[in-house]
């Protein structure tokens, strides 16, 4: 093997390490929504509020990591990602041994902090994958592989949580303290790591810097609609498992005493199944498109979507679980949780074919191409807020999945007609 091949193999893991942390730093977000609600005794729509500054961040720096990718390359843009992350999850640690509403406060600044990082992390992540694999069906299978990793993460910290906070009813921040420090741990060795990995930087990023040419990503159409696309995505993939954990907690399971514990492993096995699609995703992405792709998990969550609103959810069904009274077993749980919870397979392969379709043809302008579309992961934290919103409304978590079926019906389209690119006479090199 090159020198050069086994410099690609190494900065690819490191890559695919990078994109496992952006999973289990966010997806903590979603169980620590519960733990602030009845810790601090506020509305869904407010214990959601650390998921929203975690995303909200991403409005906040996705152009302006994208900017540094493109003036200082990938590793100086990943080794700050890194620093930025761990003073994010240690100030939430700090919120944890404080009292009150400052508590509440200092949690969110963190979460906030934390979301900085983990914008930063995707614009070099992304990109660099797709760059490492050539672009194409390639890059996408690449994209895969990483989001296979990002899925097993964000499976461990939900499943994790529902251990170290077996009552929700009596959570508080620091009975998540060990969470919080896997990351800090994460986050150190990642640093080493970096420094001492030799990544690939682009040549072109300066001639792109200089050019006064008012040509941008924002030229081409089916970048644009890709950026929308991502926002309503990211929304779709974290409000699914958010307000389904939070309703088999809240009733969704009647009077079980392992509601909690159940309902978390319910909400990790949304997570696990995304895993198992991002590995069938990377096995097929060399020979199937991520058009056809997008195309066919749209259709599908649709459906699920649309039977787990209708359905009665007296109709139970058995699914293998976690309980802190008897270890692993089967409980009844609904059948519109079961539909829930198999999107996973559907969003599992949604963010690197949209990505993927989203900068293909973009070459020179593919670095701050990815800092705008970082910008809209912020859908992550609003389109949760605007469900658990509707919750508290109607009182009917359920009703709250139209929020999904029009996200949907919008990838749909992106995927069918949105994705073509219509502005193939820029110059991109």
């Amino acid at each position: 093997m090159s020198t050069q091949k086994k410099g690609n193999l190494l900065a690819i893991i490191v890559m695919i390490l990078l994109f496992g942390m952006i999973s289990f730093v966010t997806n903590l977000a979603s169980p620590m929504g519960d733990v602030l609600k009845n810790q601090f005794d506020v509305a869904n729509w407010m214990g959601t509020l650390g998921v929203f500054a975690n995303f909200i961040a991403y409005a906040c720096m996705g152009i302006p990591a994208g900017n540094l990718l493109q003036k200082r390359g990938y590793k100086f843009t990943a080794l700050a990602a890194v620093l930025v992350g761990f003073t994010g999850v240690g100030v939430q640690t700090i919120a944890g041994l404080l009292q009150g509403n400052v508590a509440f406060g200092v949690y969110l600044l963190g979460a906030f902090i934390a979301g900085f990082s983990m914008c930063m992390l995707n614009i070099v992540v992304n990109p660099m994958l797709n760059k490492l694999a050539g672009g194409g069906n390639r890059g996408n299978q690449l994209l895969q592989v990483g989001g296979a990793f990002n899925s097993f993460m964000g499976t461990a910290v939900i499943f994790l949580s529902g251990i170290f906070v077996p009552s929700i009813a009596d959570a508080q921040i620091k009975q998540v303290f060990p969470l919080m420090f896997i990351a800090l741990a994460i986050f150190a060795l990642a640093f080493v790591v970096i420094i001492l990995t030799d990544i690939p930087e682009n040549t072109s990023s300066a001639a792109v810097e200089k050019s006064d040419s008012k040509v941008g990503p924002m030229s081409f159409r089916h970048f644009v609609l890709g950026a929308i696309a991502i926002f309503i995505y990211v929304g779709v993939e974290v409000g699914i498992p958010n307000v389904l954990q939070k309703w088999l907690q809240n009733g969704g399971l009647g009077e079980n005493p392992d509601a909690e514990t159940i309902a978390s492993t319910v909400a990790a096995t949304y997570w696990l199944l995304m895993f198992f699609g991002r590995l069938a995703g990377a096995a097929l992405g060399a020979k199937v498109s991520a058009k056809a792709m997008l195309t066919s998990v749209s259709l599908l969550g649709l459906g699920l979507v649309a039977g787990a609103i209708f359905l009665d959810p007296s109709i139970s069904v058995n699914l293998p679980v976690f309980m802190k009274t008897d270890g692993f077993g089967i409980a009844n749980v609904p059948i519109n949780a079961a539909l829930l919870v198999l999107c996973g397979l559907c969003t599992s392969v949604m963010w690197g074919g949209i990505f993927n379709l989203a900068v293909e043809g973009l070459g020179k302008y593919t670095e701050k191409a990815s800092g705008i579309f970082m910008a809209l992961v912020c859908g992550g934290g609003i389109l949760p807020l605007l469900q658990n919103g509707i919750v508290d409304w109607t009182g009917n978590y359920l009703t709250s999945y139209w929020v999904i079926i029009a996200g949907l019906a919008y990838l749909l389209y992106y995927a069918l007609i949105g994705s073509k690119n219509v502005n193939k006479d820029i110059k991109t090199e």
